[in-house]
């Protein structure tokens, strides 16, 4: 009975934290980094994006920027009025839902599709 009870809270404790432990880092670029004269759907190509990944978005600060938008704006890859950029040249966006993501800038596009594990 009680090695049930300890295979229950394992199953359990490893159904929180397995998305996590699974987690890739991308390195959006690989080391060209977000910059402009880059192909980043070529990048993006082959790579299976998963829930709970992130994208790191790596460039020199007061270059470039990354908006993170709602679900509307995904849809149509477009910023919406009022979203403020991400300006750290070391921004990470974690895909928390599944289905087609849009990240950009005023020069910038990538659009990856994110699976369930």
């Amino acid at each position: 009975m009680a090695s049930t009870q300890h295979f229950v809270i394992l199953a359990i404790i490893l159904a929180i934290f397995a998305p996590s432990i699974l987690a890739t880092d991308y390195i959006v670029g690989d080391g060209k980094g977000w910059t402009i004269n880059f192909d980043y759907q070529a990048w993006a190509q082959g790579k299976m994006f998963y829930v709970g990944d992130n994208l790191v978005f790596n460039y020199p600060q007061g270059v470039h920027n990354v908006y993170k938008v709602n679900g509307t704006g995904f849809q149509e890859c477009a910023v919406p009025a009022g979203v403020m950029p991400l300006t750290s040249g070391n921004d990470v966006i974690n895909l928390a839902t599944p289905g087609r993501k849009c990240i950009r800038t005023d020069e910038l596009t990538l659009v990856v599709h994110v699976e369930s594990h």
